[in-house]
């Protein structure tokens, strides 16, 4: 179901989104304030004059359509690149994006982290065959984490939740962001580095954790030097893009052991239409044929209750925006993020 939303008094949005049976358009409605006139359709209104559009991937037509448009919402985290490259074109627009998936996907890094220390998937598979011999091997090849030291890489809104969760495992933990000087007295149980200092912690990793954006600086920012940095047996997690982590090295170090096992949500091939979504490998390498690594289709943001929590961060930006608040969930174009 596609959803276009339209709120021509202060706002004007367009929002395209796939959504289930049920049209969040009630729930967004009784969520904004007043003020804020909201009409549902297909088609732009004529003349244009929307002040916001909602669109992860607005085209060009939709920005210049009308001459009021001030700002775009991403209705999920990040920048894609295509779009990205539009809206430079547009360097008065304001660009804004939701948080609403963050709680989600930092349970999916944690799902990920544990499936992979204890190789649920691998014993899984054994054990739909009627084969046991992995409960009478002295060291069955599990991790335990307690007391280890977690590397997140990332202190947005997902990096601070699995900090949370690793903490409640017992684990030591040491974050990385692009700048360490916005931390706060909550940040006092873990120590908050800038990124420019990777390779000093890497060494410290049991396990490293991906939860920052792809932007020009972090592309292929994991390759084989920094994972022969980790220790031994280390594991790797991410929930954040694919090209952060360099393809080869990734699937070599699993391969060859030096990684003990990894958790991945993204990837580096996707299908590119909804005929080939039943026949296309995530990566150039056979990433399936091992054993350590556990495989998710890039679904960290999703929940039973996804759409829900969706429209009530719209709902809240959209008010903000009403009452002139312009920087809640603000992006920067340049820096990607």
């Amino acid at each position: 179901m596609t959803l276009n939303v339209y709120i021509p008094k202060l706002n004007d949005v367009l929002m395209t989104l796939p959504l289930g049976n049920e049209s969040p358009e009630p729930l967004l409605r009784s969520l904004l304030h007043e003020s804020v006139h909201l009409t549902v359709g297909t088609a732009l209104s004529q003349p244009a004059d929307y002040q916001v559009l909602v669109a992860g991937r607005p085209t060009q037509a939709q920005i210049e359509a009308s001459p009021q448009l001030h700002s775009l919402v991403i209705p999920f985290v990040g920048l894609p690149e295509n779009t990205r490259e539009l809206v430079k074109k547009y360097p008065k627009l304001r660009v804004h994006n939701l948080h609403h998936n963050a709680e989600t996907t930092a349970e999916m890094a944690v799902t990920l982290l544990l499936s992979a220390a204890k190789l649920i998937v691998s014993y899984d598979k054994h054990l739909r065959q009627g084969n046991w011999s992995a409960r009478y091997r002295r060291a069955s090849g599990s991790v335990l984490l307690y007391g280890k030291t977690a590397l997140i890489l990332g202190y947005g809104r997902i990096g601070r939740h699995i900090v949370k969760a690793c903490h409640g495992l017992g684990m030591k933990v040491i974050a990385l962001r692009k700048s360490a000087e916005k931390t706060s007295q909550a940040d006092e149980t873990h120590k908050v580095h800038p990124i420019t200092e990777l390779h000093r912690f890497l060494p410290r990793a049991n396990a490293l954790v991906l939860a920052l954006p792809l932007t020009d600086e972090t592309e292929d920012l994991i390759g084989d030097k920094e994972i022969a940095l980790l220790p031994d047996d280390a594991i790797l997690v991410n929930v954040a893009r694919g090209k952060i982590v360099d393809e080869s090295a990734l699937y070599h170090a699993l391969k060859n052991g030096k990684l003990h096992s990894a958790g991945i949500d993204v990837w580096y091939q996707y299908p590119r239409n909804e005929e080939e979504q039943t026949h296309t490998p995530p990566a150039r390498f056979p990433f399936h044929e091992l054993d350590n690594v556990v495989m998710s289709p890039h679904r960290g943001g999703d929940a039973l209750e996804i759409e829900r929590l969706r429209m009530e961060h719209l709902a809240v930006l959209l008010n903000a925006m009403a009452q002139g608040n312009t920087q809640l969930n603000r992006v920067d174009v340049n820096a990607g993020y």
